[in-house]
């Protein structure tokens, strides 16, 4: 959108027209003390095309790794998108019914957002999913929230192999409440989580594949949390993971959240991505979001209906369950477009194909001297520990074009204990000779 300045006589006119002596007057009710008076260093202004010549500079810095080796995961993914993908969610049906409020001209959102939630129940083996959710770790903290509303519990016990993103987005929706529990990280084996539990503790979260790449046991967490009348909310990352893994939801699940960027949604330098949610029927009520329904029309036709939407918008305010004001309505449309064209066998090949280039990952590194894999489960993402301090080395790989991953110290950083630890993922789109090139790469930064 291009900037459209207005002259001083077009502000004379319009601060004219609301009786304004001047645009002094339109800020009289902010505190002075909260004004900024001083200068705030910012450059003077400039032609257009000047600003653009530097934004493209700007842009030209980054590197997106798609000319060379990457390995970098940590919640967010490199996959393959279909070009089918982006020239389908361009479909004016998709495109001119943008909000789902008035079902009688939004048909094609509502029935995508119906296929959506289908899929999402189907990889999670849940009964019930919401129309999306801003992304996985939103959705976590909304999925926390549900939890004390369905036990009346306050106690929230965090895995330690919680994404560190999705923690602080926890820690930030309940304002450091005393009742949340976060547990410490161990890259090299699981935390004691079942021991944390008792008769206060209204949900456990647990990561698998958990930050590190371990898997966790699904079923045992399961079990001990119901023993104390608790809730288990499984949070999954790597949505592509599910098309190996057994669903959470077969085994104990009472909520499971995922980001869903894997699928149909590139990595777009963080964002936008898109958080699934799905839990039981009998907790439908306590779910944040919007459901889309299926019906039939005054003519007995098929018809699709906005179901549930329980927002402060929509209801009384002490009935709502969260202030969603939205989905991530064109990513979720990316995912089930995906989801359609690799079907069931398709996903799972997919998955397939992601553990193994994995394994051939671990095996090639467990080679380099002065790197140490420190998983013995994984799917497609492993942590390794060097001999170096890890975020100097990734710079230094990057230097030669190489993304190697994710130092853990970058998001940890008050723990000095991660100094030499890197998350690495391999995924689809991983060939032998980017492996290759990693390993050569480090053995030789490592030397």
């Amino acid at each position: 959108m291009r900037y459209l300045p207005h002259s001083q006589a077009e502000r004379a006119e319009m601060l004219g027209v609301i009786g304004a002596a001047n645009i002094d007057v339109l800020f009289s009710a902010v505190p002075a003390g909260a004004m900024k008076t001083f200068d705030l260093g910012l450059p003077a202004h400039s032609p257009e095309f000047l600003v653009e010549a530097h934004m493209n500079a700007l842009a030209g810095q980054n590197h997106a790794g798609v000319d060379g080796p990457f390995f970098v995961g940590a919640g967010a993914y490199r996959h393959h998108v279909p070009a089918t993908v982006d020239h389908l969610i361009q479909r004016s049906e998709f495109l001119t019914a943008y909000t789902p409020y008035q079902p009688e001209i939004s048909q094609g959102t509502l029935q995508m957002l119906f296929e959506f939630q289908t899929q999402v129940t189907k990889l999670t083996a849940m009964d019930v999913a919401n129309a999306s959710m801003y992304d996985g770790s939103t959705g976590t903290a909304e999925a926390v929230l549900m939890a004390r509303r369905l036990t009346k519990r306050n106690k929230i016990v965090l895995s330690g192999g919680l994404h560190p993103h999705y923690r602080d987005v926890v820690k930030a929706y309940l304002k450091d409440d005393i009742d949340l529990e976060c547990l410490s990280a161990s890259p090299e084996s699981q935390d004691d989580i079942l021991d944390h539990i008792d008769e206060q503790t209204a949900t456990i979260v647990v990561q698998t594949p958990d930050f590190y790449g371990h898997l966790r046991n699904i079923k045992t967490a399961a079990d001990a949390a119901h023993a104390k009348g608790a809730l288990l909310i499984v949070v999954i990352t790597e949505v592509v993971s599910l098309g190996l893994l057994e669903a959470p939801g077969a085994l104990g699940a009472d909520i499971v959240v995922a980001e869903g960027q894997s699928i149909g949604n590139a990595l777009n330098f963080g964002g936008p991505y898109l958080g699934l949610l799905a839990t039981r029927k009998e907790f439908i009520r306590q779910m944040p979001g919007r459901i889309c329904g299926e019906t039939v029309d005054a003519e007995g036709q098929r018809g699709f209906v906005l179901t549930l939407s329980t927002r402060e918008q929509h209801i009384r305010r002490e009935k709502a369950t969260s202030n969603i004001c939205t989905n991530s309505g064109l990513c979720a449309l990316a995912f089930s477009i995906h989801m359609a064209l690799l079907g069931e066998a398709g996903f799972t090949r997919l998955a397939r194909l992601n553990h193994a280039n994995a394994c051939k990952l671990a095996d090639a590194l467990a080679t380099v001297p002065g790197v140490a894999v420190l998983n013995k489960t994984f799917f497609n993402e492993m942590t390794i520990r060097t001999t170096q301090p890890a975020a100097a080395l990734i710079e230094r790989l990057a230097g030669r074009g190489i993304l190697g991953g994710v130092p853990v110290s970058r998001l940890e950083p008050l723990d000095s204990s991660v100094e030499n630890l890197i998350v690495l993922a391999a995924t689809e789109l991983t060939t032998n000779t980017d492996i290759a090139t990693l390993c050569e790469a480090l053995s030789e930064e490592l030397a």
